[in-house]
């Protein structure tokens, strides 16, 4: 990807002024640079094998009126206790993506098995931010009705020595693509679409309809 700025402008990439012509190189898989241009951002990066441009700018509606996003209140039954169970090898899984066309490959490295109102249950999970951290992303009997319809994600500590992992769907949370179509954010697996109704965590955003 390359930018060929006029005389006189200039980007600010990764921290560095840049002036005429710039190429962004090869960006890896989900990786991308921020090019700060006057008050805004504009991100570069790469989501599902295509280069992709998206502007950020404080004065955008979406920010400025932002007033927070509905939630469940906090209840202890809907955190469980399960047991990360390790692939023998990370498995490659694809997922569909928020935009159409657009799909994601992570590597998996294991499942989360727990029980929920009698029903043994179980989530692929993916890596989090932070070593032996997990994310998993799902969806549940409540999605489209009281949370947001495509997806919703929890992040877990990571598992203890025995696999022991904690469960605490309170702090579920929405994914950018619940509050902007621009968002090109990953779908559940299919094996994440959970049975059952988890009341917890956050719900649709006021900017879709949520109350």
């Amino acid at each position: 990807m390359v930018v060929d700025l006029d005389e006189g402008e200039e980007l600010v990439v990764d921290g560095t002024p840049v002036r005429g012509e710039h190429r962004f190189g090869v960006l890896p898989e989900r990786g991308g640079v921020d090019a700060v241009w006057g008050d805004a951002v504009i991100e570069v990066a790469k989501r599902g094998g295509q280069d992709i441009v998206r502007p950020r700018h404080p004065d955008a509606p979406l920010r400025t009126a932002f007033t927070g996003t509905p939630a469940y209140a906090p209840d202890p039954r809907w955190t469980v206790t399960g047991r990360y169970v390790p692939f023998d090898t990370p498995r490659p899984t694809t997922v569909g993506a928020a935009v159409e066309g657009l799909e994601h490959v992570y590597d998996a490295p294991g499942r989360v098995e727990f029980e929920l109102d009698g029903r043994s249950l179980s989530l692929t999970a993916f890596p989090g931010h932070g070593a032996g951290r997990l994310m998993v992303l799902f969806t549940d009997a409540t999605s489209g009705v009281t949370t947001y319809a495509a997806n919703r994600s929890l992040s877990l500590e990571p598992p203890a020595a025995d696999g022991t992992v904690v469960l605490d769907f309170n702090r579920a949370t929405n994914l950018p693509c619940a509050y902007t179509d621009l968002a090109t954010c990953p779908l559940p697996p299919a094996e994440n679409r959970l049975p059952v109704a988890i009341e917890a965590g956050q719900k649709i955003p006021r900017e879709r309809g949520g109350s």
